[in-house]
């Protein structure tokens, strides 16, 4: 006879699961899940191009990521906020403090959601005795986030305690960072909406420029292990499976091959003929002959990047581009960014001195304006981070990424609600999907304006 379930989780192991969940959805390269490293032509597969094409359906891939996120890591994350307060051996500080980290995972878990689909349930998620919540409008939605950022951070203490130093497998207990991790998650949204809503961005970046990250050790990090099942998702796709689905795409591949990027010999392992070379995303590409991911994604302890410095110093060089105040200049925020990138993935401060060093990688001297300097930079340091790169590759419209050769529909800009959501929940759904102008792939996200 099994052991039975237990009848009381502590807030703080459910705090630690939705994170978990949350990173492993976020990182993880199934193509049952997340399938964005191909929809942003960083990989390209060997064999099934159904993904690759943009057929997300087959493998009903939007209500895999749709139920990770609401039933793993949102519920988690709402059931933890409710245990807290009844946990009376810690201070009411904090309590406070756990509330808040707490809801600011929650905060970036729904901007995914909003960046995936567009309107999605909010208001009446994540209640157990509603199941048919309505859809609230995105740009709503986003509105709110902001604001509980706010709240989130005026309720932070950072001298008082906050979840244990197990429990949080972020920032090891240190509330400070959340604080940090805070500021920038909303320099992160207002700069999404930053083409829809301008004076609302520019007021909230300028408020949380000063509190976001100022270094890589600020960098939001999930550590994995080495043994199972605390590893990390990529490693099982590329290692333990056996399988080789996956080569570089020919799109990264030969930027970073013209521009000489030192990130090239650590995005990727060469071909068996010792060259860099990219499959086309949407045909068949034998495994040897092409470039396959590196091997420091094969390690199964790879941490994963949550929000990072270098992200948040390409938000400051926009920031700035876009009129915003911001202290220095685009240029320098830029340099700071490419920097961060190459020595985070194992470069040197002198090999990205020398690649800044380059015309054609230059801040004043590179190709197009500040979309396509700073887009596609972003795109190239991104890798790794799917949902991300997808979110900037349609708010930037950088890199123009060639179609793939079957693909299904245009360029991915969302995806499809859920089959479920049709099925079970078909009143709210049908309002939704006419509310946005149809439930297509080609529908833009409200904030994705050009």
């Amino acid at each position: 006879m099994g052991n039975p379930a237990a009848a009381n989780v502590p807030a703080a192991t459910l705090f630690s699961q939705g994170v978990r969940q949350f990173s492993d959805a976020m990182a993880s390269p199934n193509v049952n899940v997340n399938v964005l490293r191909l929809t942003v032509q960083h990989w390209a597969t060997t064999t099934y191009q159904d993904e690759p094409n943009y057929d997300f359906t087959t493998r009903n891939i939007p209500q895999t990521f749709w139920t990770e996120m609401y039933r793993d890591v949102l519920s988690s994350l709402q059931e933890a906020k409710r245990l807290i307060p009844a946990n009376t051996a810690i201070t009411e500080a904090a309590q406070k403090n756990q509330i808040a980290i707490a809801d600011i995972m929650q905060v970036h878990a729904f901007s995914v959601l909003v960046n995936m689909f567009g309107d999605v349930p909010y208001t009446e998620a994540l209640d157990p005795n509603n199941l048919f919540p309505k859809y609230d409008d995105a740009k709503t939605i986003y509105d709110d986030l902001l604001k509980r950022l706010d709240a989130d951070i005026a309720a932070m203490t950072p001298t008082a305690a906050g979840f244990s130093s197990t429990a949080d497998i972020v920032y090891g207990g240190n509330v400070a960072k959340w604080i940090k991790y805070a500021n920038s998650l909303k320099m992160k949204l207002a700069m999404t909406i930053a083409d829809v809503d301008a004076a609302k961005a520019k007021t909230a970046v300028e408020q949380a420029n000063a509190g976001a990250f100022t270094s890589a050790a600020d960098n939001a990090v999930v550590q994995y292990f080495a043994t199972t099942p605390n590893n990390n998702p990529i490693w099982a796709d590329l290692i333990q499976s056996k399988r080789q689905d996956f080569v570089a795409a020919e799109a990264l591949v030969n930027r970073l091959n013209t521009l000489n990027d030192p990130r090239l010999p650590i995005y990727f392992k060469p071909n068996d003929n010792g060259a860099y070379v990219g499959g086309r995303v949407g045909a068949n590409n034998t495994y040897t002959l092409f470039a396959k991911p590196g091997a420091i994604l094969e390690k199964p302890d790879l941490p994963a990047l949550l929000l990072s410095y270098d992200e948040i110093e390409f938000f400051r060089a926009e920031a700035i581009a876009r009129g915003f105040t911001v202290p220095g200049t685009a240029q320098e925020h830029y340099n700071n960014a490419v920097t961060a990138s190459i020595v985070y993935w194992g470069g040197t401060a002198a090999q990205a001195a020398a690649y800044l060093a380059q015309p054609a990688v230059a801040y004043a001297t590179a190709a197009g304006d500040w979309k396509q300097k700073i887009g596609i930079q972003k795109w190239i340091a991104l890798y790794n981070r799917p949902v991300d790169a997808w979110t900037e590759v349609r708010r930037l419209d950088q890199p123009a990424l060639t179609a793939p050769l079957a693909a299904k529909s245009g360029y991915p800009t969302r995806l499809t609600y859920p089959t479920n959501e049709q099925t079970l929940n078909n009143e709210n759904y049908t309002a939704a999907a006419a509310k946005i102008g149809g439930d297509k792939v080609e529908t833009k996200v409200f904030w994705d304006k050009f």
